[in-house]
């Protein structure tokens, strides 16, 4: 990508100062790969469109009132901003104001955190680091720039930011930065539910997302955006787990893939199991009934982060079936039925297992015979797949036409009612479902 950036700066010419910064400088230095290119110059945004468009470049003004312009370079966006100040925060969110033209030191003092606060010359160059964020990034340190009183007090969406980035990097907070977070919440809940999930899925997906939900419940964090889950922590379970609710459900998270339905599924699956909590005559714990106050909860918390609904029904799919444990003793038919109730929510058997060994495994306990019957379980619903049983009545051998036709009636809740009978039907003998077997087997019914 250096090889367009140069471009760019030779359009622009050498008094522009033109420098990358933010994230992309800290995951350059990092060796981490990344897309997203944000470059800023001394030049004013008038500038920056006439000299770039002068060199046949294809310039957007995206936000001229906070100085930035965007710059087609071989067909991807990249965003330039004039070095800026900013005025004061009122909302906890954005600046009422901003200034142009300031050194690029004063543009880099706004921002959140040392590691994102250094810059580096397109055209060569020693980085730019007035605030350590090289030596932070060696001693994998979260450390706010300036007083983090102040940054968070900015922008309440920087202190979930110092929690997304602990889990994503694996670094740890700076004290003061940590200490700070509890003290700004109520800036923190001014901000966009749709940010938070935005915010809180990457945290998810991190390389060690554990750090970031530890860091959520240590901080208040949780409890502002995911109250629900607080009752977890120390929620204590039976002999079949070696952790408490809270310290599962992050097992889960951590072993499932980096997917974001997989990862909220994995935090969430268990979020009823407090409410659900018994103690037996017998000593032992049970939480009969807590998938279904799972369901809900999840519901109610992807529905309040107003999370898109393809995240919803893949979310709610994985739990709803999580509970489900097909044993040695399930009939070919029984693991029909379940590839049909898999299918009819959209979740393919193998997304289920990835799912399932997470969970298994998230238990601490008996781990190689729970992965050893894991793998069983999965080697015969794939092989039950395989064979490409009906599994729906889009896969009868008679559709509704044809039924319609057969019994001389016109459409209604009987064909419906009908094809679910024959569906039934087929999945316990799919030899079953040929026209002449399934015309016969309508006209003996009463």
């Amino acid at each position: 990508m250096w090889a367009p950036l140069l471009r760019l700066q030779e359009a622009l010419g050498p008094e522009a100062e033109l420098v990358v910064v933010g994230g992309a400088v800290r995951d350059e230095l990092l060796g981490r790969p990344h897309s997203d290119w944000d470059l800023a110059t001394r030049l004013m945004p008038r500038a920056v469109m006439d000299r770039a468009r002068a060199a046949g470049l294809k310039a957007i003004p995206t936000g001229l009132q906070h100085g930035t312009v965007t710059v087609i370079l071989e067909e991807r966006p990249i965003e330039i901003t004039t070095f800026r100040s900013d005025g004061d925060y009122l909302d906890g969110r954005h600046p009422e104001s901003v200034r142009l033209g300031v050194s690029l030191e004063e543009d880099l003092s706004r921002r959140d955190f040392t590691i994102n606060a250094m810059a580096l010359p397109v055209g060569g160059g020693d980085l730019v680091d007035p605030f350590g964020g090289r030596a932070d990034l060696a001693a994998r340190t979260l450390r706010a720039v300036g007083d983090p009183l102040l940054r968070f007090a900015e922008d309440g969406l920087r202190t979930l930011r110092a929690c997304r980035f602990a889990a994503q990097l694996g670094f740890e907070v700076e004290a003061a930065t940590l200490a700070a977070i509890p003290e700004r919440l109520a800036v923190a809940r001014k901000v966009a539910a749709e940010r938070v999930l935005t915010e809180l899925t990457k945290l998810l997906c991190g390389a060690e997302p554990q750090r970031g939900l530890d860091l959520l419940a240590e901080t208040g964090l949780l409890d502002l955006w995911l109250p629900e889950l607080r009752p977890m922590l120390g929620c204590g379970q039976n002999r079949h787990h070696r952790w408490d609710v809270w310290r599962h459900a992050l097992e889960v998270v951590r072993r499932v893939p980096a997917d974001p339905g997989l990862r909220w599924a994995a935090l969430l699956h268990d979020a009823g199991k407090p409410a659900a909590r018994t103690l037996g005559p017998d000593g032992e714990v049970r939480f009969h009934g807590h998938e279904a106050g799972s369901l809900l909860l999840v519901t109610a918390i992807l529905e309040r982060l107003k999370a898109a609904r393809a995240l919803r029904d893949d979310v709610l799919a994985l739990v709803r079936h999580h509970g489900t444990h097909p044993t040695a003793e399930w009939s070919e038919a029984a693991c029909r039925r379940f590839l049909r109730r898999l299918a009819e929510d959209g979740l393919e058997v193998a997304r289920w297992g990835a799912f399932r060994l997470a969970d298994q495994q998230a238990k601490g306990m008996d781990g190689e015979a729970r992965e050893h019957g894991h793998a069983a379980i999965m080697a015969r619903l794939e092989a039950v797949a395989a064979a490409a049983p009906p599994l729906t009545v889009r896969a009868l051998a008679l559709d509704g036409a044809a039924l319609m036709a057969l019994t001389g009636r016109p459409g209604g809740p009987w064909l419906g009612e009908l094809q679910r009978d024959l569906l039934e039907a087929v999945i316990e003998d799919p030899g079953l479902n040929t026209p002449e077997t399934l015309a016969s087997l309508v006209r003996q019914r009463p």
